[in-house]
């Protein structure tokens, strides 16, 4: 059973769902659409135009849909779409687009955004991510499905992070981190695969060998960087996950890394 508290305020032009429950003092402003089941506690703000999904949970405080930290946002009409099952933690932010970045956020389904992370305008998060405490994406980020970005990580705007990456804490992305892999530190460096994490996820033992082979071939090697993806297409493009890195690789706009830990520098970006 849902339930409105009578110290919410709710805008006349807001949409609620069946069940859907609002907590003490929470504001939901107009143009916002709230899937059956979700819960909004106290004192969040949702701000319009914002579609959440079914089963969606936001914590106190926590404010989704406000407009855009970008100093070229003239309040232009732009959008937040969120799927199901998300939970936003305590103080999280979350905004809309901008029209120069395609007028569009979106989140997928069952990721959880822990206390004071941080969604910037256009970027598009996919399903069954983490995002630690403090984590915090730039505008125009991408990502994949299953990452983890870890506590105080900061991300550069227009970077991406791969499906199944996993980002140390405290560390600064200033370009692609890569699917699968651990990225970790200030100046990052690649940790080897994401074994425990796709072993939990019920990769096989033949795919991740596929992926091992493929770390050492792209970072480990050193070789420069069309060199490698040469060779991946040539030994392990057969693999679907390998075939999804590379292609990761190969559409890079602003180079990915590949740095191994204390070592030479193994390429930075696509030719």
């Amino acid at each position: 059973m849902g339930g409105i508290h009578p110290t919410a305020v709710i805008d006349p032009g807001a949409e609620l769902g069946d069940g859907v429950t609002v907590g003490p003092y929470a504001v939901i402003g107009p143009e916002v659409r709230i899937g059956d089941g979700s819960e909004v506690m106290s004192g969040a703000q949702i701000e319009g135009p914002t579609v959440l999904g079914r089963d969606n949970v936001v914590f106190p405080h926590a404010c989704i849909g406000l407009a855009p930290q970008d100093l070229k946002f003239a309040g232009e009409r732009s959008e937040l779409r969120i799927g199901d099952r998300n939970r936003f933690r305590e103080f999280c932010t979350v905004h809309r687009g901008t029209a120069g970045g395609g007028g569009l956020t979106t989140i997928g389904d069952d990721n959880l955004f822990m206390v004071y992370s941080h969604i910037a305008h256009d970027c598009h998060v996919g399903s069954h991510t983490v995002f630690v405490n403090n984590a915090t994406l730039g505008g125009h980020i991408e990502v994949g499905d299953w990452a983890v970005i870890g506590a105080f990580t900061s991300v550069h705007q227009f970077c991406r992070v791969g499906a199944h990456a996993y980002t140390g804490g405290y560390s600064v992305l200033t370009r692609d981190a890569l699917p699968f892999v651990k990225t970790v530190g200030i100046k990052p460096a690649c940790y080897g695969i994401n074994r425990i994490g796709l072993e939990r996820r019920g990769f096989t033992a033949a795919s991740l060998r596929a992926l091992e082979q493929a770390y050492r071939i792209l970072v480990r090697s050193r070789q420069p960087l069309d060199k490698a993806l040469a060779q991946l297409r040539q030994e392990l493009a057969d693999d679907p996950h390998v075939g999804l890195l590379i292609d990761f690789v190969s559409s890079s706009q602003r180079g990915v890394i590949r740095e191994p830990p204390g070592g030479k520098k193994g390429g930075r970006g696509v030719p």
